[in-house]
C-alpha cells in the first residue's frame, strides 16, 4: 500500500464515456480517489451514492471512483444512479496493484484476488494527504468531507 506523503502513481485509464485520463489531468485540484470492488453491488452503490450526494458540499474537489469493471459496466452504473463524478475502468487492475489495493481476499473459505475498499485524498500536486483503509461504505463520504473541510 502506498503511504500518506507519497506521490500518487501515474495512470492512463478510461472513464464511463471512453475518455482517457491521466493523473496530470487532475493537477491543480484536490482529488478523492476511491477504489471499490464492483459496480451496482450493495456496498459499492451505497458508497457511490453518498459521494454523489456529498459532492455539492465539496467545491473544487474532483471525485474519482476506480474498479476493475469495464467501461460499459461503469456507464450503466453511472446512468442507473445518476452519479455525478468520473468512474475509471481498471480491468487489468494495474492502478489497483500500483496502489496496493489489489489483495487476496476470502469469502466462504475460498481465496481470490480483489479490491480492498480504499480511499486516497490527494493535494493539488498529486501527493497523498490522507488514506482510508478497509473502508466501510456507510458514512464514508462524510468522513472524507470532514478531512476536506
Amino acid at each position: 500500500m502506498i503511504e500518506t506523503g507519497s506521490p500518487f502513481p501515474n495512470f492512463s485509464l478510461s472513464d464511463q464515456d471512453g475518455k482517457s485520463w491521466t493523473l496530470d489531468d487532475f493537477k491543480g485540484q484536490k482529488v478523492v480517489v476511491y477504489f471499490y470492488p464492483k459496480d451496482d453491488t450493495s456496498g459499492c452503490t451505497v458508497e457511490a451514492c453518498e459521494f454523489r450526494d456529498a459532492l455539492p458540499n465539496i467545491p473544487g474537489v474532483k471525485v474519482i471512483g476506480v474498479s476493475p469493471d469495464n467501461i460499459k459496466s461503469h456507464k450503466k452504473f453511472v446512468d442507473k444512479f445518476s452519479l455525478n463524478f468520473t468512474l475509471l475502468a481498471d480491468p487489468d487492475h494495474a492502478l489497483c496493484e500500483a496502489t496496493g489495493v489489489w489483495v487476496e481476499k476470502s469469502m466462504y473459505g475460498k481465496k481470490y484476488m480483489g479490491v480492498e475498499r480504499t480511499t486516497f485524498v490527494l493535494d493539488e500536486a498529486g501527493v497523498i494527504v490522507k488514506t482510508f483503509n478497509k473502508v466501510k461504505p456507510q458514512g464514508h463520504a462524510a468522513q472524507v468531507l470532514a478531512v476536506l473541510s
